[in-house]
């Protein structure tokens, strides 16, 4: 008997002395906790070490299903069509035409389908060429105040976002290869993601300002497999956005960090989605090339070549690293 109590009393200890909330993962080998800042420019504080009280809540998030696709079009530039996956009337009564391209956006921490960001790309997509753009709002994964777990969220709504592109191709005719995928923050990593699912490469692939809490050693970070050709844009490079390289092109508009007319990390951040706004309007930015991105970063560019940032269209074959200047207030472009 007494042996027993011993052994409860021990389980009891043993129990006690474990984690209410254990560490599942280490998303970075940085410090455990680090400032990340949302769109709206609301900073928060950050445990960059995956909890089970965060896989928890990415149960709750079932992609596939709380996902929605808005489609705009020329023809309903202002009020968007909902495309529902595996409903093929939703595509076939739609605007979608399978002979144009597509344009597929997708929002980042805090954000939805109504974020700054996606308000300043629709028109000027829609102004530069007829096509469709899509809007992909993964908001119920991606509006928790707990920055780990829509990190940890990023590759299921990358998931179902592919699975959508796939069955969208299949119940229209439209093909991969007709593409533009542009992600902003953790979409830019999202964008990568889902041109690495599908069967075949996108055409081109933005990333504006990808962030960087958790992506360090992340296997899922945007890369420049993930497109036929990809381009990165950063403007808060080592602070919310992703530092080195990681596209076949990069460009590091002032250097990379602070951008003339901003106080905050939050406008900076914004900066990459307004100068490529701009650019597909017809602004022209053009990046001389650079030797590395510390280069990029101090200014200190002298190698031969120039390269245009942003734009509707692809550049095959392109690679390097680029700086350029801006004005603090639009027209952002010097050229």
């Amino acid at each position: 008997m007494a042996r027993t109590l011993c052994l409860v009393a021990l389980l009891v200890a043993v129990v006690s002395a474990l984690p209410a909330d254990p560490v599942i993962r280490k998303l970075d080998d940085g410090p455990r906790y680090q400032y990340a800042e949302a769109s709206d420019g609301s900073i928060h504080l950050s445990d960059m070490w995956a909890k089970a009280s965060n896989y928890a809540e990415t149960r709750d998030y079932n992609a596939d299903a709380l996902n929605s696709y808005h489609l705009f079009t020329r023809e309903n530039p202002s009020v968007s069509q909902i495309l529902r996956v595996n409903d093929d009337e939703s595509a076939l009564n739609s605007n979608f035409n399978p002979q144009h391209r597509t344009r597929l956006i997708i929002h980042g921490w805090l954000d939805n389908a109504v974020a700054p960001m996606v308000t300043n790309l629709v028109p000027a997509f829609l102004y530069a060429a007829d096509e469709n753009v899509i809007v992909v709002d993964w908001s119920p994964g991606s509006t928790t105040l707990l920055y780990t777990s829509a990190v940890l969220n990023n590759p299921s709504s990358a998931s179902a976002v592919a699975k959508f592109v796939t069955w969208l191709n299949e119940a229209t005719g439209a093909r991969v290869d007709d593409y533009h995928i542009i992600g902003h923050g953790l979409g830019a990593h999202q964008a990568a993601m889902v041109g690495r699912h599908l069967l075949s490469r996108p055409f081109y692939i933005t990333a504006l300002d990808a962030s960087l809490a958790g992506y360090i050693i992340n296997d899922d970070k945007f890369s420049k497999n993930a497109g036929a050709y990809t381009e990165s844009i950063h403007t808060n490079a080592g602070v919310d956005g992703y530092l080195t390289e990681n596209a076949d092109v990069d460009f590091y508009p002032n250097g990379g960090i602070s951008m003339p007319g901003c106080a905050s990390g939050a406008c900076d951040h914004a900066r990459s989605f307004f100068y490529f706004s701009e650019s597909i309007y017809g602004g022209n930015f053009v990046g001389q090339r650079c030797a590395t991105y510390i280069g990029a970063m101090s200014g200190n560019c002298y190698l031969w070549g120039t390269l245009k940032m942003g734009g509707i269209e692809a550049k095959p074959g392109e690679s390097g690293i680029y700086h350029f200047s801006t004005n603090a207030f639009p027209p952002f472009a010097k050229g």
